[in-house]
């Protein structure tokens, strides 16, 4: 067992709220960013056993099948992959369940409670069960992250993210490790119902999916850092950055952080952190989670200019010859 929490989310999760990336504008990708990671472990430890195979649990539909052999092949394609289930006669997860029991291997799922699920320090996700139905409402009682929304308090709870060069460094002005600011702001989310999602998303391997995620730590980052990030960031680089924002959730999301575009992006999205420093205030309430302040060093905010009062920075009468050029190609009769 190798723990590798802190390089989890110092490395690969908190490199994903930099970028804003999120899958399918839904999904903060606790799996996804989990995978390449399990992958890359897996390899130095097979070269430090001199293994020739690594062997897998994913089953042949879903997305962790290529995640993992995606990270395998990246840094050894020499390592043969076996995955059992894509060739042993067990076809389903109740098989899985009788296999367990007949042979006396504990499992803590039951064909009560069958729900697929992923757990990290960032999220955990339910698919299967009731879910494969889309027009079945989930039920409450699978979360474990989270209360539900309706039960949290009936007053907010205000917390404060500190960020450096776009990486979540305190909470309520108090430094924290990456690992333990996330832990303890699950605690906080989840005790107010933030961070639930009921989507369907687009599989990689061509199907559709439904799945619950719990995400409550991550939700609040995310909002804090897109807040902080509205503030201090260019309107052209702030435009562009959601493009690649999009096309960087789809490699994720595909398994390829180990890909060249993948790094080449990570090189633009680390250059526009380095005004992304401040603090924002957050509110948290029965499952909404809202950006309330933020201030930073490097705001491009000035109330000098924005003011509806009286200022002495700004000529009100520049903007019309502004808006003559800016809409000269919106004049037709210059052209009939």
């Amino acid at each position: 067992v190798v723990d590798v929490k802190e390089e989890f989310v110092q490395d690969y999760l908190f490199q994903g709220i930099k970028s804003g990336a999120i899958y399918e504008e839904d999904y903060l990708m606790g799996t996804a960013y989990a995978r390449p990671l399990i992958a890359k472990k897996l390899v130095e430890v097979a070269e430090l056993e001199g293994a020739v195979a690594i062997a897998h649990g994913a089953t042949g539909k879903g997305n962790d099948q290529v995640r993992f052999e995606a990270g395998i092949k990246a840094l050894n394609p020499r390592l043969k992959i076996i995955a059992p289930w894509r060739f042993w006669n067990l076809k389903s997860r109740e098989d899985c369940i009788d296999y367990a029991i007949d042979h006396g291997i504990p499992i803590p799922v039951t064909k009560k409670d069958i729900y697929s699920r992923d757990e990290n320090v960032w999220h955990l996700s339910h698919e299967g069960g009731n879910l494969e139905n889309p027009w079945n409402e989930h039920d409450p009682s699978i979360y474990k992250l989270t209360v539900q929304p309706e039960k949290a308090p009936d007053v907010p709870t205000f917390v404060t993210i500190g960020f450096e060069e776009g990486v979540p460094v305190s909470l309520n002005g108090v430094k924290k490790g990456g690992l333990d600011l996330v832990l303890e702001l699950n605690e906080i989310a989840g005790a107010n119902g933030v961070g639930l999602i009921d989507i369907v998303e687009n599989r990689l391997v061509g199907m559709k999916s439904r799945g619950v995620y719990e995400t409550p730590a991550g939700t609040v980052l995310y909002q804090a850092h897109k807040g902080l990030e509205k503030l201090v960031l260019d309107r052209a680089t702030m435009s562009f950055k959601r493009t690649v924002a999009a096309r960087y959730s789809e490699l994720v999301y595909d398994g390829l952080l180990f890909s060249p575009l993948k790094l080449a992006l990570d090189a633009f999205i680390n250059e526009t952190q380095k005004v992304v420093t401040g603090e924002v205030k957050v509110k948290l309430y029965k499952g909404n989670c809202m950006v309330v302040a933020s201030k930073s060093d490097f705001t491009l905010y000035d109330e000098r200019y924005v003011t509806f009062g009286a200022d002495d920075v700004y000529n009100q009468q520049d903007a019309e010859g502004f808006i003559n050029l800016f809409t000269l190609s919106l004049d037709r009769k210059s052209v009939v």
